[in-house]
């Protein structure tokens, strides 16, 4: 019989792509149609650093540029190829059983890519977002996450972190919170610094109580 883990928290901080939803191959697609655009050396192969602002990637790549230009290109990009976007194994269960009160996205995505990656998903948009233009320093700085509590309302160490990236686990761990990992983009030895470890959010089961939420899953 599987062992399940079982802790509490006060509300839930998300991640977005790789956790809710699946966008890999649109972010992989556009941000190598935009090296090409902007004449990038190895565009066609380009690997995109997963969990990273688009922002400071685009300054990595082309530094001489406008980045306001360079980020409204990407951004038109990635909004336009939704061919393949999913939402992933029990999200839609698990976000419709939580109160409003209890949980925010914070995302390295901007906001109206957020906005634009969740219609095309048919996912509800929270009350409490954390996009990559609400803060000045991206993951894995714990500036997001720590906002994200502040929009709770809670401590950080109040609130459980949920994230698919190393740099993710690392900010949500900065910031003072816990963090469930979940797998799909990476590899169990990338995340072993989170807190927990579940091998998706179709495994973890969320209960309402008095004190806040419980949440139980599978470790791996």
């Amino acid at each position: 019989m599987t062992t399940l883990t079982t802790v509490q928290a006060s509300g839930l901080l998300f991640d977005m792509d790789g956790v809710l939803i699946s966008s890999i191959g649109s972010v992989v697609r556009c941000w190598r149609e935009w090296c090409r655009l902007y004449d990038v050396p190895g565009a066609d192969t380009f690997e995109v650093p997963h969990g990273m602002r688009a922002i400071e990637i685009l300054s990595s790549l082309r530094p001489d540029i406008d980045p306001a230009d360079g980020l409204r290109v990407i951004e038109d990009l990635e909004i336009i190829d939704t061919a393949d976007l999913r939402v992933l194994p029990g999200v839609q269960a698990l976000l419709a059983g939580l109160p409003p009160e209890r949980w925010a996205i914070v995302t390295s995505a901007t906001r109206r890519l957020l906005l634009g990656r969740l219609a095309a998903a048919g996912l509800p948009v929270p009350d409490r977002i954390i996009a990559a233009d609400d803060v000045t320093r991206g993951k894995p700085d714990p500036e997001p996450y720590r906002r994200g509590a502040d929009l709770l309302g809670l401590a950080p160490a109040e609130c459980i972190v949920v994230e698919d990236a190393p740099s993710g686990v690392s900010a949500g761990l900065a910031a003072g919170c816990r963090v469930l990992a979940v797998l799909g983009t990476h590899q169990p030895a990338e995340l072993a610094h989170a807190t927990w470890l579940t091998r998706s959010l179709e495994d973890l089961h969320v209960s309402l109580e008095a004190s806040g939420l419980g949440l139980s899953f599978p470790p791996v």
